[in-house]
């Protein structure tokens, strides 16, 4: 057969890593060569040809991803297209939605998994497809590990919400119309239409949420096609994006274009420009952080502080926004637009899947509507959209999305009210007679990458209801937990070091005054270092919460927020790379 030739070519057919499998005339590879063609493939269909796999996160429990079972079609399609060869690989599908107690508990066991599959299988390149929450980083982690070719394809959000003509954006409209009901403004059979309205197609959510906001950053790093990241998942753009995802992942493995050429600390600050403009959630700080340390990148909380000090927020999605959805992000001209707005704040000559640079991606890249993204000039927010605090209750740091809270809280003092764990919140925060007013801060602890487990998204805690009848609707909320993309309020989140390993949160009593200026960066609990030295000696550490099984590992090898919360051993400088699998 006639040997593909790209532009940029570096290698030949027998420099592919599936030639191992292959290639050599001995007994192993008799049996791989045998296998296939159980399958029904005849050597014609693999023989000389780059073998990409296709790391599919798809399942029944998965709603974002619902329409993978077709989509991973139109990649295969583009990959034969190409003179590739595809090898469907099924991969950990963590849904947002459904798996409990929390998917981050499990994103780092997806990235081992995608990180052992290409390593143990005979592939070339791998195209990723994820998008929910975790998916996207996990998926990048473990092929950053593995260092193949690899691009990754987003699900994409989902269309708008809709209840009663009123535009619903998933879990922001959530939240509200939850506290419009207990405030009793609701109806029962209103609320099941909301349920019913609120998603309504396959893809991710619609606000500028965890999902929305990480194939954003996949893009931005260069590891997504231009434009692919803002694509509604109901288009027909997002089927031809998957075919071009399989055809170019094909020209990857011949030019040998693998993450670590493109993942330059510089692709990571401009990933953070990007997270501080679109309004984006706080979980990119830990996935971003976990991200670059794969890649061994040194970025950190102070890249992020940097950023929100000079990067306005321009896209005006909810919840930052008021208003607008990724549908009309898209439609507004998607990220491409976006970057271009913010050129001058980016790093342009930074690679990208594509073989070009971002900078000649975007190159004439247009705006459909300036209220949608909006200019530098006129931003939503004008600084980022994270604030970094530190102080006596968080030394190592925690987040605040100023950009989605009320003003008012940016600079408060108030008393706080304690809660150990989420059930003894959850048992008072309905009582009349809750000893709380719109001043207090609530605080939960125990919620942590340990102390969770898994550092659930617990961060939002709800308004006590009598304080919802009275017409609150934001008040200052502070835990070691995350928050979903799509929340909303003054929340301070990832408290680190967490309070389950004895961080100064574990230390916090009921009625102490806690201090918060946003604006000065500081976090304070207005306690004396003598009484904090007295409750540190009496503090008890907790009981383990696992024993065994995947659990107790996760609690062993677990970093702190502020580190990424990867596992200590994933870390690039842990130990030597791992190498290629014996074939015998």
């Amino acid at each position: 057969m006639a040997e593909h030739k790209t532009n940029k070519q570096v290698r030949d057919a027998a420099s592919l890593r599936s030639a191992r499998w292959f290639a050599p005339d001995d007994l192993r590879a008799f049996g791989h060569r045998s296998r296939a063609m159980q399958m029904g493939y005849a050597p014609e269909e693999w023989a000389g040809k780059p073998v990409i796999a296709i790391l599919n996160t798809w399942s029944e429990a998965q709603p974002c991803h619902m329409h993978f079972k077709s989509r991973v079609d139109d990649v295969k399609r583009g990959i034969l297209q190409a003179g590739g060869f595809p090898m469907e690989l099924p991969a950990l599908s963590l849904s947002e939605s459904f798996l409990k107690p929390t998917t981050m508990l499990y994103r780092n066991l997806l990235a081992m998994d995608a990180e052992e599959l290409l390593r143990g299988h005979p592939v070339d390149g791998v195209v990723l497809m994820g998008g929910c929450d975790k998916t996207t980083p996990a998926l990048l982690l473990g092929a950053i590990s593995m260092n193949l070719p690899a691009i990754y394809m987003p699900a994409g959000p989902m269309l708008r919400g809709n209840w009663k003509g009123k535009v619903l954006g998933s879990g922001s409209d959530a939240w509200k119309y939850w506290d419009e009901r207990r405030a009793g403004k609701i109806s029962d059979s209103d609320w099941v239409d909301v349920e019913a309205g609120i998603a309504r197609s396959y893809g991710t959510c619609m606000t500028m949420g965890t999902a929305a906001t990480m194939m954003a950053m996949a893009e931005t790093l260069g590891m997504s096609l231009p434009g692919a990241s803002s694509i509604p998942a109901a288009d027909a753009n997002h089927i031809r994006m998957a075919s071009e995802s399989g055809r170019r992942i094909v020209d990857m493995v011949w030019e040998d274009l693998t993450p670590r050429k493109i993942l330059t600390r510089e692709a990571f600050l401009n990933a953070i420009t990007v997270a501080m403009a679109v309004g984006c959630s706080t979980n990119a700080i830990i996935h971003l952080i976990a991200l670059a340390r794969r890649a061994g990148q040194d970025i950190g909380l102070d890249d992020f502080e940097r950023a929100s000090r000079t990067v306005p927020v321009i896209a005006n999605i909810r919840p930052s926004g008021d208003k607008y959805l990724m549908e009309d992000f898209f439609y507004a001209g998607g990220l491409p637009g976006l970057l271009e707005q913010i050129r001058d704040h980016l790093h342009v000559d930074t690679l990208t899947v594509t073989g070009e640079t971002l900078g000649e991606n975007i190159k004439g890249a247009e705006i459909y509507n300036d209220d949608v993204i909006r200019t530098v000039q006129n931003p939503i927010y004008a600084e980022g959209a994270l604030a970094v605090l530190k102080g006596n209750l968080a030394p190592d740091g925690c987040v605040i999305k100023p950009s989605a809270c009320a003003p008012k809280f940016l600079k408060h003092t108030g008393p706080a009210l304690v809660f150990d764990d989420y059930p003894s919140m959850k048992a008072a925060i309905d009582r009349d007679d809750l000893d709380v007013t719109e001043d207090t801060v609530l605080i939960l602890r125990n919620a942590g990458p340990q102390g969770g487990p898994g550092m659930p998204e617990w961060g939002m805690l709800p308004i006590p209801k009598k304080l919802v009848q009275q017409g609150v609707r934001d008040m200052v909320r502070l835990s070691d937990s995350r928050m979903s993309g799509t929340s909303y309020g003054a929340c301070i989140l990832h408290v680190s070091p967490e309070s389950y390993i004895g961080g100064p949160l574990a230390l916090v009593q009921t009625g102490d005054m806690i201090s918060l200026d946003v604006d000065k960066r500081t976090i304070n609990m207005n306690v004396s270092d003598d009484e904090l030295a007295r409750r540190r000696a009496t503090w008890k550490k907790p009981e383990p919460r696992y024993e065994r099984g995947y659990g107790w590992m996760f609690t062993k090898h677990i970093k702190q927020a502020n580190e990424g919360c990867d596992f200590d051993f994933l870390e690039t400088g842990f130990g030597a790379p791992v190498g290629e699998p014996s074939i015998y």
